[in-house]
């Protein structure tokens, strides 16, 4: 009798103990955004409170990936993602060495890419490109394709223009650059949560990676930095000058990004500009490549042959994309080595014609070009990399088989 007894009380201790879990993860996958885009009492979108540890336990998509030998991925608009082009990007992924797909959630104008739920905080910013994004995923399952969630972060038109209070103004009107684009501002939480709100949504969607882009302060922002009007928050008062207080807020944010995703089992990655690595920081835009790094689990420099002036000793870098990026790589290296726990290095690099530096000042990117650039990563000990093409229409015939 004693021997059942014992035996019904470790049963019950079993049966109490899974359903705390299971009470404790249900509570945990419900904790979402608040957000009323057209609430102007209600300024503050909040995150509900999520435990400050490392979760015991992760959230489970239902949808698995197993992470490549390396990633070679392509980039793959959410125009594309839901059209035609999709089935030729599959093509090209399945006819070669590439294993990975970077494809827009939230794109560079702020939209959500997809319908959500009509009950989600993000459904007036939504649209229907990618029609149904968890079929899609399957499909990449299927292929073992790894995903990788975009979020475009502070380069935001949507939301600036929803709640000005979070973008910067001048003479009264938000202020826009060039090609008519205005960004939110990196010091305001709000504009954090309202990020992170999104990254969490991709990853209970399935998708096994986000990737943060434009985590940054507009560029040219130190010759603006007294001209436009915009909130410091919590940044006002710290006793740092205003490019310290930038490189601060951007790299916050990303820390605070990746904790709040630890729940959601899912790397996290960012793209920064390639010369921050050649630099202690980039005054106007606020990214210290070494300390966000420090953040990530995977850092993405922007390294096309076509975005550098003068540099490295090379008079015109797209003439010469294996120099460029050899020389580039040592740099990012020897930054690299000097972190406890550095992440992974995954380059952009660049399959596109850069015409528009004019005659004698760009080349035709093709097979040759692409392959010099990861025949240089390689070399260099990097075996990463994504392919960056606004239109999608990647160079056929290229060899992305890793060098020995």
């Amino acid at each position: 009798m004693g021997k059942k007894l014992l035996q019904i009380s470790m049963m019950l201790t079993l049966i109490f103990s899974w359903t705390s879990f299971s009470v404790k993860a249900e509570e945990e996958e419900k904790k979402t955004v608040t957000v009323n885009l057209h609430d102007e009492k209600q300024i503050a979108l909040q995150v509900k409170a999520q435990v400050n540890e490392k979760p015991r336990f992760k959230y489970d998509s239902g949808i698995e990936f197993t992470y490549p030998d390396a990633v070679r991925g392509v980039y793959v608009t959410s125009h594309s993602a839901g059209g035609a082009r999709f089935q030729d990007l599959l093509k090209l992924i399945d006819t070669t060495d590439l294993n990975a797909m970077v494809i827009d959630i939230k794109d560079d104008w702020g939209n959500l890419t997809y319908k959500p739920d009509e009950s989600s905080p993000y459904y007036d910013i939504s649209q229907n490109y990618i029609k149904d994004v968890r079929e899609m995923l399957q499909v990449l399952k299927e292929k073992e394709i790894y995903p990788i969630a975009r979020i475009v972060v502070f380069k935001d038109t949507v939301l600036a223009k929803n709640k000005p209070e979070y973008s910067y103004k001048e003479n009264g009107e938000v202020w826009k650059n060039r090609r008519s684009e205005a960004f939110v501002n990196p010091f305001i939480k709000e504009v954090w949560d309202y990020n992170v709100g999104i990254a969490i949504e991709a990853a209970k969607l399935g998708f096994r990676e986000i990737q943060f882009d434009y985590v940054r302060f507009p560029e040219g922002f130190e010759w603006r930095d007294e001209i436009l009007e915009y909130s410091m928050g919590d940044y006002e008062n710290l006793d740092m000058d205003n490019v310290q207080k930038r490189v601060q807020a951007v790299t916050d944010f990303v820390a605070y990004a990746k904790k709040k995703l630890e729940y959601y089992d899912v790397d996290v990655s960012v793209d920064i500009f390639g010369y921050s690595a050649t630099i202690p920081e980039a005054p106007g835009i606020g990214q210290n490549f070494s300390k966000i790094s420090e953040e990530v689990d995977v850092i993405s420099s922007m390294i096309y042959p076509s975005h550098w002036t003068s540099y490295f000793g090379i008079a015109k870098p797209d003439l010469e994309p294996y120099k460029l990026v050899l020389e580039y790589a040592k740099v990012e290296n020897a930054r690299l080595a000097e972190l406890e726990t550095p992440p992974t290095s995954r380059p952009w690099i660049q399959d596109f014609t850069a015409s528009y530096l004019g005659a004698g000042n760009y080349l035709v990117y093709g097979k040759e070009e692409v392959e010099a650039q990861i025949r240089a990563l390689n070399e260099q000990g990097i075996f990463e990399f994504l392919l960056w093409d606004a239109g999608n229409t990647y160079t056929e015939g290229v060899d992305y088989t890793p060098l020995d």
